[in-house]
């Protein structure tokens, strides 16, 4: 189970990470805008949120294990979709590969919690581990492909070879029961989710982290670029910085379980992530790598416990389904304002230091939010049905 969750892990973030290196020359040979290029990069994590609430009522009726490979099954097909020179299958196929991604990534911490429940936040951190290094392969290896295949919608499509294996190795290795009456009576839903403040405050600390996340993703190398950086590098610096990610989504969690409150760690991986934005935003030439350091420890480390939350925050696998699905739709649909902001600011010719105040500002409510979510609270469900917050037992 664990190889086969890093497997699925690695195909959830190239889809995303491979795109941005090679705006400049989507945008050269389509004519797209500014502001069309960041609809494109706002697209994939907008249907990230909107589908995400689709996994748990589709894990209901056909099971974890086959919604996953459903999702598995249209990534593949949206890869190769918008591996096209024509506008329309390139968005569509941007779509589909955010809503794939949010059916998959709300998917997976439930099968931890309910198969791996004693060691679910280290094994979170183990996942994670294989979706930045996916990040990674796809940033870093973006333009080599475009270089070695041709084009860069070869370059896009190739990794739908990598969502095909996932599959096959997932649907042969995993068994893929029909849920029962019972299992689906013990997987009904509660009632009140929306009510719960610490609910939204999960929810609201991956939006904002997810929105600087996929900021970097779909822009980090533009902006790059606007500093004097070169395209290849530009793609270099980011691959860089989500492979540093490893490292820091693997120890987060360990970091978190020293002690019930992960506010802590929390905050101090947020304030990386600012230091890491001012030193390639308005720092010098010399400070881009200490930036792309402390970049990739800060944002590997914040998202690694944010999806731990989920787990840490939940009583039960029931609760964790529909906190992972309210705090990933939710979450990503105000992620998904982050590039489009970023591509109107550049649409509008906004100065440097604009877009690095907008994005400390960001930074800003994160560390809020994660005193509030960090705090040793657990989401369980009363007799009536209904959602209630406790204590977190020892």
């Amino acid at each position: 189970m664990v190889v086969l969750l890093v497997l699925v892990g690695l195909n959830l973030r190239p889809a995303l990470s491979s795109l941005a290196p090679l705006l400049a020359r989507v945008q050269v040979e389509t004519g797209l805008s500014a502001a069309a290029i960041g609809a494109l990069t706002t697209l994939p994590v907008l249907c990230l949120g909107l589908f995400a609430p689709l996994a748990p009522w589709l894990s209901r009726r056909i099971g974890l294990e086959r919604t996953l490979s459903l999702a598995l099954a249209l990534l593949a097909a949206a890869l190769a979709l918008r591996a096209s020179a024509s506008l329309w299958p390139l968005f569509a196929g941007t779509a589909l590969v955010g809503a794939a991604i949010g059916i998959a990534g709300t998917v997976l911490p439930v099968l931890v919690k309910r198969d791996l429940p004693r060691g679910a936040d280290v094994m979170t951190g183990v996942y994670t581990m294989a979706l930045c290094l996916g990040g990674a392969l796809g940033a870093g290896l973006s333009i080599p492909l475009a270089e070695w295949l041709g084009s860069w919608q070869r370059s896009l499509g190739s990794w739908s070879l990598l969502a095909v294996l996932a599959l096959i190795c997932w649907r042969l290795s995993a068994p893929h029961p029909v849920p029962n009456r019972l299992a689906r009576q013990q997987s009904k839903p509660g009632r009140g989710l929306l009510r719960s403040p610490l609910a939204w405050q999960v929810t609201l600390l991956m939006g904002s982290q997810s929105s600087l996340a996929y900021i970097v993703f779909g822009w980090l190398p533009v902006l790059l670029q606007r500093c004097g950086v070169g395209e290849a590098e530009a793609g270099l610096l980011l691959g860089a910085s989500v492979f540093v990610q490893l490292f820091a989504a693997l120890a987060a969690p360990w970091l978190a379980r020293l002690g019930r409150d992960q506010r802590p760690a929390l905050v101090s991986l947020l304030l990386l992530i600012g230091i890491g934005f001012y030193c390639l935003l308005q720092g010098s030439a010399s400070l881009r790598w200490p930036g792309v350091v402390a970049l990739g420890l800060g944002q590997g480390g914040s998202f690694s416990l944010a999806l731990a939350l989920l787990v840490l925050r939940s009583a039960s696998p029931a609760v964790a389904g529909q906190l992972s699905g309210m705090t990933q739709g939710i979450g990503y649909c105000l992620a998904a304002l982050g590039p489009l902001g970023v591509g109107l600011m550049l649409q509008f010719n906004a100065s440097l230091m604009v877009i690095w105040l907008a994005l400390t500002a960001v930074v800003a409510q994160a560390i809020v939010l994660a005193m509030l979510a960090g705090r040793g609270l657990v989401l369980d469900i009363d007799e009536r049905g209904e959602f209630l917050t406790r204590g977190q037992r020892r």
